[in-house]
């Protein structure tokens, strides 16, 4: 199931119409009855576009009312065929604020959806910014007066087409953009001030795929080589990393100057190495021993795309509860992604219970600072 977060602002751009420049400080009595669901509207395009594809397996969660349900209701658009699950309220539904933003954001990170999708300008992706950071992938969908952020697609039907192409097994990369905004009442007086605010972790789709198409190639020892370059200027020096099997993985090792274990696991913290070889209760025991953080480094197996189960059972389920699903670091060439034709990567921990927790979206580590949403599955369906 891929679980889509919804937030709406529903004032976003209703400042327009009424040459305020922006929806801050919006009287809305000033506004005529006509404009009011502006942002409405283009959520139900964007979810319309979703719904048509009929991919199966979407599920929608965000605030009752206005500000995600309200856009789901509606049967005109045939969204309805989007399962809805409410997550809160508005504190007032009918005169919402950037609390309300903030709130609804954060109820939707704390259900583990898989990106979060918002309507609005770039007051809202201040507001998404300041309650999620780059903790939960974010797309923004365009309805605002001001749009000086990298975080929106270019139309509702753009952000449809990036969520459409994330369920199907497309590569989708994500990257880090500027959440930026200007001060209104200066700009209602001629004068642009812009400012940055943050970043989202935001998906997109082009980069890769239109490279291939023209007839590049990855050359396999230069992307390692960026993958082990992104991998450790990401290092904690206080984190144990647990180092998987595999060529991907061995490359880091090697860019570290450490010796490695083509087929088993090694330690490594703050540069050093800490075990070579590890059985399934070295690994126990090193974790244990472990005062700091722990993160595995793990890799898919080429053309059956396994990350757990194959070749790596020294990652017992015990262990993998241990470490956690959000400190596994996956690491894999975009050519090795590709080369799944859209199947899902794998699990099959020999605990079944576990496998499913492990199902949905997970981030992997495709080059340097260059990262794809790739979907997970049990089944392989």
């Amino acid at each position: 199931m891929f679980k889509l977060g919804l937030v709406v602002n529903p004032l976003a751009g209703l400042g327009g119409p009424i040459a305020m420049k922006g929806s801050d400080g919006l009287d809305l009595s000033r506004v005529q009855d006509g404009d009011l669901g502006r942002s409405t509207a283009r959520a139900l395009r964007c979810l319309a576009r979703i719904a048509a594809c009929n991919v199966g397996g979407i599920t929608v969660y965000g605030f009752s009312g206005p500000m995600s349900a309200q856009a789901i209701g509606s049967s005109d658009l045939k969204v309805a065929a989007l399962p809805f699950v409410s997550v809160g309220n508005a504190a007032n539904p009918s005169e919402t604020t950037c609390s309300d933003t903030q709130n609804a954001a954060l109820a939707i990170l704390d259900r583990g959806v898989d990106v979060l999708l918002f309507v609005g300008g770039d007051g809202t992706a201040r507001d998404i910014c300041s309650a999620v950071g780059t903790k939960l992938p974010c797309l923004g969908v365009p309805a605002g007066v001001k749009m000086h952020s990298g975080v929106y697609a270019v139309s509702p039907e753009s952000a449809a087409d990036i969520i459409l192409e994330l369920v199907s097994g497309g590569l989708v990369e994500l990257g880090e953009q500027e959440v930026r905004d200007i001060d209104e009442e200066a700009f209602r007086a001629g004068i642009v001030r812009a400012k940055y605010f943050g970043e989202l972790l935001v998906p997109s789709i082009g980069g890769f795929l239109q490279h291939v198409k023209s007839g590049g190639r990855e050359q396999e020892e230069l992307v390692l080589a960026d993958i082990a370059d992104h991998i450790i200027e990401a290092m904690d020096p206080e984190t144990l990393y647990i180092m998987g099997p595999g060529s991907t993985t061995a490359a880091v090792m090697a860019a570290l100057g450490l010796e490695n274990t083509l087929l088993g696991f090694d330690a490594v913290c703050d540069s050093t190495l800490r075990g070579r070889d590890l059985s399934a209760s070295a690994i126990t025991a090193l974790i244990a021993s472990h005062s700091g953080p722990v993160k595995a480094v793990i890799t898919a197996i080429g053309g059956q795309g396994h990350i757990l189960g194959r070749g790596n059972q020294q990652l017992t389920p015990a262990v993998i509860r241990e470490i956690g699903r959000d400190n596994f670091i996956v690491i894999a060439t975009k050519t090795k992604i590709s080369q799944l034709h859209g199947r899902p990567l794998l699990v099959d921990s020999n605990d079944p219970s576990l496998d499913l927790e492990w199902q949905g979206y997970i981030q992997v580590v495709t080059g340097y600072r260059d990262v794809v949403m790739y979907r997970v599955s049990a089944s392989g369906d």
